[in-house]
């Protein structure tokens, strides 16, 4: 799988206070990369570096495998780094219109299909103050999908929504990766990456914790969840397999931590059949990813 993002060493500090700290990692191309961390955590300031807001104090990033920064490279690459700024009284077409005078990306063609894209187009002659929270942010979005980028970087997308426009960002951000394009994102909303997000790096205080495929984060110990008649006997019996086991009286399972990949089902199946006990349910859990997030950054 090819790059479309490489950053090397990249470190950033305001006075004493170090924002990132030799931060290096690459985003494939055709993910979903989730940038995350805890306030503070520079988040924020890496997005701004790799679209040459900021300036790293060293380090490089390579996008395409070019040194960043040319002008045709940043045709390649949408944007919504901040809250968008449209004018109220005038329709989507109208404020597509102006972006792309003041952008000089794409053509008047093209806003039909990007507001198709971004599921507007019935709605593209109602004026901007009349749209819901995520209808504003996904005419951001479209805003950003001007040029026909590859890659879109979104600080925060679903920043301040309620659920249905979360829900609709989602959404959108899963359609847009199945059309072709390379999303990153930096989000604090756990929930929505581990449901969109294909790969993911954690920082914290600058720091890198770790990065990787989402499902490889997730999946770093075996979960086990197992139900049947009595519990009690069953966390009894399971002792012998796992010394990490929980009972969920509300939930009427009981759950046995093991290590990673050390999870044989079949042998739960037969040791709890032989010993007089038959399972009602048994399913490998991946933990959730609220729950690594935490572990990782101590929080």
């Amino acid at each position: 799988m090819s790059v479309v993002l490489s950053i090397k060493n990249v470190a950033k500090s305001y006075g004493a206070v170090k924002a990132l700290n030799g931060v290096s990692f690459d985003v494939p191309q055709g993910s979903v990369f989730g940038i995350l961390g805890p306030n503070g955590s520079g988040k924020t300031t890496l997005l701004g570096i790799v679209m040459d807001v900021l300036k790293a104090n060293s380090g490089e990033f390579l996008w395409f495998g070019q040194p960043g920064g040319s002008p045709e490279q940043r045709k390649k690459i949408g944007s919504l780094l901040e809250t968008p700024n449209f004018y109220s009284y005038l329709s989507a077409v109208d404020n597509l219109k102006i972006t792309q005078a003041i952008s000089g990306r794409g053509n008047k063609k093209e806003i039909d299909e990007v507001l198709k894209k971004v599921n507007l187009h019935q709605r593209r002659f109602s004026s901007f103050k009349s749209y819901s929270l995520g209808m504003k942010q996904r005419l951001a979005i479209g805003a950003a999908l001007l040029g026909s980028p590859k890659v879109l970087v979104l600080d925060e997308p679903t920043n301040g929504l309620d659920p249905v426009g979360i829900s609709e960002i989602r959404n959108l951000i899963l359609e847009l990766k199945d059309q072709g394009h390379t999303i990153i994102m930096a989000s604090h909303l756990l929930d929505e990456v581990e449901k969109v997000c294909t790969h993911a790096a954690i920082l914290k205080t600058g720091n890198l914790i770790t990065i990787g495929n989402v499902e490889d984060i997730l999946m770093d110990e075996d979960i086990v969840e197992v139900s049947a008649a009595d519990l009690h006997k069953l966390a009894a019996l399971l002792q012998n397999i796992s010394s990490v086991i929980t009972i969920d009286e509300k939930a009427g399972t009981v759950q046995l931590v093991l290590p990673k990949n050390a999870a044989r089902m079949e042998e739960i199946n037969q040791h709890c059949f032989n010993n007089g006990v038959v399972l009602t349910q048994l399913v490998l859990r991946k933990k959730r990813l609220e729950a690594r997030f935490f572990e990782l950054t101590n929080n």
